[in-house]
C-alpha cells in the first residue's frame, strides 16, 4: 500500500499548475553548471538557467520575455531594465519588495536615444493582452545558498523568470507536520535567504488538506484559506483547500489581477506591512467594478485586464483612448448610476476593500482617470478611512485629500479629472435653508463611495443625498457596509442600489477573518427602594420650593429620563465595581483590553471617577500613564471636571496607539460614541455596555471585539442594560438579508460547553484524589502532579484524550469566565493545565503541537499554590537530574527503575531514548535506525498491554546501555563520528563482511569518508548523474578491499544514504 508523502503531495500540486497551463521544471535540472564533476552545460536538453545557488531571478528567462513585450525598446533599454530590477537599492527586505512591486505595476523606467533626442519610456514586465506571451514556470526543490546556509523551498512560481510565489508544504500524513510548522519554515528562509524573498507577491502553506496564504509581512494570523475558484460559490466543507487555492489564485488572468490590484503597502510611517486581498474582497471588488462601469453607462469588457496607470505623455504607448459613445446591455442597471452595495461583516476588512475597490477603478481605462469621493457621516470615521487610504497611497498613486470645510470641498470637485477626496456628508449643506446646492460637476465618471451605507443620513427626499445629487447629478454610487440594510429602509437601496456581493459572520468566522462573539448579561437594575418612594416626592417640592410650575415640570422629565436613572451615584458605583471585578477575573484566563460603552459624556466622568476611586493606581494626568481613560469630544465651555478627559485630535490618536499596542499597560477605555465605528483593536476582548444601544449602530458597536487576535478565542459582550432583545432584532433583519451565522452567541452556550468538557476531565481523574491537592503546599502538589500523571498515563490512550479534553475545557473555561461557573472550577482547571503542561513537557517528542493547539489563553491563570511554570522539568518533579544520554549512569538508570510512578517511567525514558536517536539519525543512519526499531517494538509492546510496565521499564534501561556502549564504541575503535558511520554502513555484522577484519574494514570507512567528502556538493543528492558518480567511487574502494561482490550494491545504497546526513554538514564547512 503506497503513503501519502509529502513528495506525493509536491507531484499533485505541480499537476494542478500544469492544468492551469503552466509549466513545471525540477530545481536541480536549471541550477548552475557542477564543474567540479565535470559536466557539461546542458543535461536532458535542460540548460542551467542560474550561474550560482545565490541568483534567484531567472534572468534569460527575464530578458526574453521583456524583449517579447516590449519589441519597440531598443535592447540596451532592456538590458538597463535587468540590472535595475536585479539590483537592491536597500537594507531593508519590505522597502525593496515594495521598490518591485512598483516596477510590476508601473513598470520600468527607460530612456534611450531615438532620432538624436532622449526618450523617456517604460518597460512593462508583463504582457496583459496576450497572456501567452508570458513565460509561467513552476520550479520544485528550488535550492538557494546565500551567506553560507543552504535552504530549499518546496515549489517556487516564476512568471517571466521572477519568482512571485512560494509554497511550502507539509506531510498530509504526519500529525506532527503542521502547516502551522510550514509557516515558522518560511520565517526560516525568510531570514536565512532573504534575496528570494525581495521579489514575493504571495506565500502558500499547505499539507495537503489545509492550505493557507499571505503575504511576506503577514502573520500567523492573516495567513487565510481561499474558499473558491471561481467566485460564484464557496468550497463546501471538505474540499481539498490546496486544490481550491492554487486553482482559485493561480489562473493566469486571477494571479496578474491579484499581483497587480490586490496588494498594498501598509505604511504607518513607522511600520510597512504588506497586505493582499482575501478571496471575498477579491472578486468583490471585481464583481463592484463590473457594476460600476454598468451603473456609469460604460459597456467595456468586464474581465479587463490592466494595471498602468495613463500617462499623457507623446512618448508613452498607452495613451488614455478617446471615450466612445455609451451603449447599454439593456437592463435597468445600465447608465442608472446606481452601482450597488457591499455587505461584508465587521471586522473582515472593510476598509482596505475599498481601498482595493478605489485602486482598480482609478486605473480602469474606459474611466478616463475619474474622481473620488469617499463619504462618511462622522470626522472620527473620515480621520479613520482617511488615514487607511492614505497608508495605502502607493496603490491609489496619488495623495488622498481632506475637505476642510464646505469651500474646500467645492474646490475639491470642480478639478477636470482625478482626485480621490474625503469628507463628511454634512458638508453638502446649502448656504441658505431650503435652497438648492450649486451644481459642482457633471462628469460621469466621479463615483461616490460611502462608508457605511446604511445611515439615516443618506437620505434621498430631503437629506444630504439629495443636495450630493444636485451638486453631482452624473455621479454614480456605491455603498460599502458592515451590517446589512434593514427590513424598512428604503433609502439606501433608493440611494446606492442592490447588494453586490455578501460575506456574512458564518463565513468569517468559518474562514478565520473574525471571531464569535458571545454576549453575558449582567443587568444592573434601576429600583427604588420602597422606604424611599414616600420621600421623594416632597423633598422635590422642598427643592423646588419658589419655582414655576413648568420649570419644576421641565425638571420632573429631565431627571426621570433613563439617562439620569441609569446614571445615579449608587448605580454607576455599583457597576464600576462589578465591572472591576469582572476584567480583573477575565485577565487572569486571557490578557487583552476593554472598552466600556456609557449613555453621555456625564456618565463617561462619573464612571471613570468610580472606577479609579477603587483602583487609585489606575488613574495617571499623563496621557502616556495609567490603565484607564475616557476618549470623547468636547470644547472650553464644557464643565471643569470634565476638560481633563478632552483631547485635541492628536492627543486621542496617540491614545489610540497606546490602546492598540497589546504591551502597553492602558486596559481600559470609556467611550460614548467615539470608537464605536471603523476602530480596529485587535486584543480589545471584552465590551461592557451601559447604553441604549439598536440596529446598526449595535452590530457595529460589539463588532469591536471580533478581531482576531493570537490565541484570543472570542469575544464578549457584557450588557448591564439589557439589550437582548435588541440583539433579536438585529439578528432578524441580518437572517432576512441572507446571512448565516449567529450576531452574538449567549455566553450560556460556553458555560454549558465548559461543563461538558469539565466533566469529561474530571471522569478521567475517577478515583484519584486531586481536590486535596488544590490549595497543599507547593511540594506536596508538584508531588501530586507527578503521580496525577502516572493516573493518566496508565488510561487506555490516556496521554492523548487526556491532552484533547483539556485543551477543549480550556478555550470554553477562557471564553466562559468569569461567569459565577467559571469561577467555582478555576482553581480544578489551572490543576489539570499543569498536569497538561507536565504531561506535554515530559513526553511530547520534537516541538510536539503547534500554538494553536496548545490552548494559550489559560496561561496566565493564576493558581493559589504553585504557579504552572514551576512544573517544567518533570525529571526534577520526579526527583531526578535530566539527563545526557550519552552519559548515563548506571544510577540513573537505578533510580528510574525504583521510580513508583511505572507509567511515567516508561515515558521519561521514552521520550530520552526518542530524542537522542533524532540526534543519532542526523549522523548516522544505521545506527539510529536499529535503535528506532528496538525502541519502537518495546514501546508497541507497552501500548498493547502485552508486558508490564516493570518490564518495559527494564528493556528501555537495556536499550539505553546499549545506546551508551555505541557512543564510545568509535573511541575505543579510533575512529571518527564520520569514519564509525561508514564503519556501520558496511555491515560488519554480516558473517561474509567479518572475514575482511576490523583493520581493513576500518580502512574502507577512513577512504569512504574521505572520497565521499571531496566528490559531494550542493545538490548532489538529487542529481542522478552526481549520485552515479558517487557510487562508481564507493564500489571502486569496495572492491579494491574484497568487499564481499554480492554485498557490494547494498552497502553502496547504504552508504550513499549515510553520506546523505553527513554532506549537510560538509557543505557548510
Amino acid at each position: 500500500m503506497s503513503t501519502l508523502t509529502e513528495t506525493i503531495l509536491e507531484q499533485t500540486a505541480l499537476d494542478w499548475f500544469e492544468s492551469l497551463g503552466w509549466k513545471t521544471a525540477f530545481g536541480p535540472d536549471i541550477s548552475p553548471d557542477l564543474s567540479a564533476l565535470g559536466l557539461s552545460q546542458r543535461i536532458g536538453g535542460l540548460a542551467y538557467e542560474r550561474e550560482d545557488y545565490h541568483q534567484v531571478v531567472l534572468v534569460g528567462r527575464l530578458r526574453a520575455a521583456l524583449e517579447n513585450i516590449n519589441p519597440n525598446i531598443p535592447l540596451d533599454a532592456i538590458d538597463e531594465a535587468v540590472r535595475r530590477i536585479t539590483r537592491n537599492e536597500s537594507p531593508s527586505l519590505i522597502e525593496n519588495n515594495r521598490r518591485f512591486h512598483r516596477m510590476l505595476t508601473d513598470g520600468v523606467d527607460v530612456s534611450y536615444i531615438q532620432e538624436g533626442r532622449e526618450i523617456h519610456d517604460k518597460v512593462w514586465l508583463f504582457d496583459l493582452e496576450d497572456l501567452e506571451n508570458n513565460d509561467w514556470l513552476v520550479v520544485n526543490q528550488f535550492t538557494v545558498i546565500e551567506d553560507r546556509r543552504n535552504r530549499r523551498p518546496d515549489i517556487v512560481i516564476f512568471v517571466n523568470g521572477l519568482p512571485l510565489g512560494l509554497i511550502e508544504l507539509k506531510n498530509p500524513t504526519d500529525e506532527k507536520s503542521t502547516i502551522h510548522h510550514a509557516f515558522n519554515q518560511l520565517q526560516t528562509y525568510k531570514s536565512d535567504i532573504p534575496s528570494l524573498f525581495i521579489y514575493n507577491e504571495l506565500l502558500v502553506v499547505s499539507d495537503g488538506l489545509g492550505a493557507r496564504s499571505g503575504t511576506l509581512t503577514a502573520g500567523w494570523d492573516r495567513f487565510m484559506p481561499w474558499r473558491t475558484i471561481d467566485g460564484k460559490e464557496v468550497a463546501p466543507r471538505g474540499s481539498v483547500e490546496l486544490e481550491v487555492l492554487l486553482k482559485g489564485v493561480f489562473e493566469k488572468r486571477r494571479f496578474l489581477d491579484m499581483v497587480l490590484n490586490f496588494v498594498v503597502f501598509d505604511d504607518d510611517g513607522a511600520i510597512i506591512a504588506k497586505k493582499a486581498a482575501a478571496y471575498h474582497q477579491f472578486h468583490a471588488v471585481n464583481k463592484a467594478v463590473e457594476c460600476t462601469l454598468s451603473a456609469c453607462g460604460i459597456d467595456a469588457k468586464p474581465n479587463l485586464l490592466y494595471a498602468r496607470f495613463p500617462e499623457y505623455d507623446e512618448h508613452n504607448p498607452f495613451k488614455v483612448r478617446e471615450r466612445e459613445a455609451a451603449y447599454g446591455s439593456g437592463t435597468e442597471h445600465f447608465g442608472g448610476r446606481r452601482i450597488g452595495v457591499i455587505w461584508h461583516t465587521q471586522g473582515s476588512g472593510k476598509s482596505l476593500l475599498m481601498a482595493f475597490f478605489a485602486g482598480k477603478i482609478i486605473r480602469h481605462p474606459a474611466m478616463e482617470n475619474p474622481t473620488l469621493l469617499m463619504i462618511t457621516d462622522r470626522n472620527d470615521l473620515d480621520d479613520q478611512l482617511f488615514g487607511t487610504f492614505s497608508s495605502c497611497r502607493d496603490l491609489l498613486r496619488q495623495t488622498p485629500v481632506q475637505a476642510e470645510n464646505r469651500e474646500h470641498l467645492k474646490e475639491l470637485l470642480q478639478v477636470p479629472a482625478g482626485g480621490v477626496i474625503f469628507t463628511t456628508i454634512q458638508k453638502f449643506l446649502p448656504d441658505g435653508k431650503g435652497q438648492q446646492y450649486p451644481v459642482l460637476s457633471t462628469r460621469r465618471n466621479i463615483v461616490v463611495i460611502a462608508d457605511e451605507a446604511h445611515r439615516s443620513q443618506y437620505d434621498f427626499i430631503d437629506g444630504f443625498a439629495r443636495h450630493m445629487h444636485d451638486a453631482l447629478p452624473n455621479a454614480s454610487f456605491i455603498g460599502f457596509t458592515g451590517t446589512p440594510i434593514e427590513r424598512d429602509d428604503r433609502s439606501t437601496p433608493a440611494v446606492f442600489g442592490d447588494y453586490i456581493d455578501k460575506y456574512d459572520i458564518l463565513r468569517a468566522v468559518e474562514d478565520g477573518v473574525t471571531v464569535p462573539i458571545y454576549y453575558e448579561g449582567r443587568l444592573a437594575k434601576i429600583d427604588l427602594r420602597e422606604e424611599e418612594k414616600p420621600k421623594i416626592d416632597p423633598e422635590f417640592e422642598e427643592i423646588t420650593e419658589g419655582e414655576e410650575e413648568s420649570y419644576k415640570q421641565k425638571l420632573r422629565t429631565k431627571w426621570a429620563a433613563l439617562e439620569a436613572m441609569v446614571g445615579t451615584e449608587k448605580r454607576i458605583a455599583l457597576v464600576a465595581e462589578d465591572l472591576i471585578r469582572h476584567f480583573e477575573n477575565r485577565l487572569q484566563a486571557l490578557d487583552g483590553k476593554a472598552m466600556v460603552v456609557c449613555m453621555s459624556r456625564r456618565i463617561c466622568v462619573d464612571m471613570y471617577n468610580a472606577i479609579i476611586k477603587l483602583r487609585p493606581d489606575w488613574h495617571s494626568d499623563d496621557d502616556d500613564k495609567g490603565v484607564v481613560k475616557i476618549v470623547m469630544s468636547g470644547s472650553a465651555s464644557d464643565r471643569v471636571e470634565w476638560q481633563p478627559h478632552i483631547r485635541s485630535k492628536q492627543r486621542r490618536e496617540a491614545l489610540a496607539k497606546r490602546f492598540k499596542d497589546p504591551a502597553d499597560p492602558m486596559k481600559i477605555v470609556i467611550v460614548r460614541d467615539m470608537w464605536l465605528t471603523g476602530f480596529d483593536c485587535p486584543s480589545l476582548h471584552t465590551m461592557y455596555i451601559d447604553k441604549p444601544m439598536r440596529g446598526h449602530g449595535l452590530m457595529q458597536a460589539i463588532a469591536r471585539v471580533n478581531r482576531v487576535f493570537k490565541d484570543k478565542p472570542g469575544g464578549l459582550i457584557v450588557d448591564y442594560l439589557g439589550l437582548a432583545d435588541q440583539l433579536k432584532r438585529a439578528l432578524a433583519d441580518y437572517t432576512e438579508a441572507g446571512g448565516q451565522g449567529k450576531v452574538a452567541i449567549d455566553q450560556e452556550e460556553a458555560v454549558k460547553v465548559m461543563l461538558e468538557k469539565y466533566e469529561v476531565v474530571v471522569s478521567m481523574f475517577c478515583g484519584f484524589d486531586y481536590l486535596s491537592l488544590l490549595k497543599a503546599i507547593p511540594a506536596k502538589r508538584i508531588a501530586g502532579i507527578v503521580n496525577a500523571m502516572e493516573y493518566i498515563l496508565q488510561l487506555e490512550d490516556g496521554k492523548k484524550r487526556y491532552l484533547t479534553e483539556i485543551s477543549a475545557l480550556s478555550k470554553a473555561f477562557a471564553l466562559a469566565v468569569p461567569h459565577e461557573e467559571a469561577l467555582k472550577i478555576r482553581d480544578e482547571v489551572g490543576f489539570f493545565q499543569e498536569v497538561r503542561a507536565g504531561l506535554a513537557k515530559a513526553t511530547i517528542e520534537g516541538e510536539g503541537k503547534s500554538p494553536e493547539e496548545m490552548d494559550t489563553a489559560i496561561r496566565q491563570l493564576i493558581s493559589r499554590a504553585v504557579a504552572s511554570d514551576e512544573v517544567i522539568d518533570i525529571f526534577a518533579a520526579a526527583g531526578l537530574k535530566k539527563p545526557d544520554i550519552s552519559i548515563l549512569s548506571d544510577n540513573f538508570l537505578q533510580e528510574v527503575r525504583q521510580l513508583p510512578q511505572r507509567n511515567l517511567a516508561v515515558e521519561l525514558l521514552r521520550k530520552l531514548l526518542n530524542d537522542e536517536i533524532k540526534v543519532r539519525s542526523s549522523k548516522n543512519v544505521v545506527q539510529a535506525r536499529s535503535f528506532a526499531e528496538m525502541l519502537e517494538q518495546t514501546i508497541r509492546k507497552y501500548q498493547n498491554r502485552t508486558i508490564e510496565a516493570a518490564q518495559v521499564i527494564e528493556e528501555l534501561i537495556k536499550l539505553a546501555k546499549e545506546m551508551r556502549e555505541a557512543h564510545q564504541r568509535g573511541e575505543d575503535l579510533g575512529m571518527s563520528d564520520d569514519e564509525i558511520a561508514f564503519y556501520d554502513a558496511l555491515e560488519v555484522n554480516d558473517s561474509a563482511v567479518k572475514v575482511l577484519g576490523d583493520e581493513t574494514l576500518k580502512t574502507i570507512a577512513h577512504e569512504l569518508v574521505e572520497a565521499v567528502r571531496r566528490s559531494v556538493t550542493i545538490d548532489w543528492t538529487v542529481r542522478e548523474n552526481a549520485r552515479a558518480k558517487i557510487r562508481v567511487i564507493v564500489k571502486r574502494i569496495l572492491r579494491k578491499y574484497g568487499y564481499p561482490p554480492d554485498k557490494q550494491e547494498k552497502a553502496t545504497l547504504t552508504v550513499l544514504e549515510q553520506a546523505e546526513v553527513l554532506c549537510k554538514e560538509w557543505v557548510n564547512f
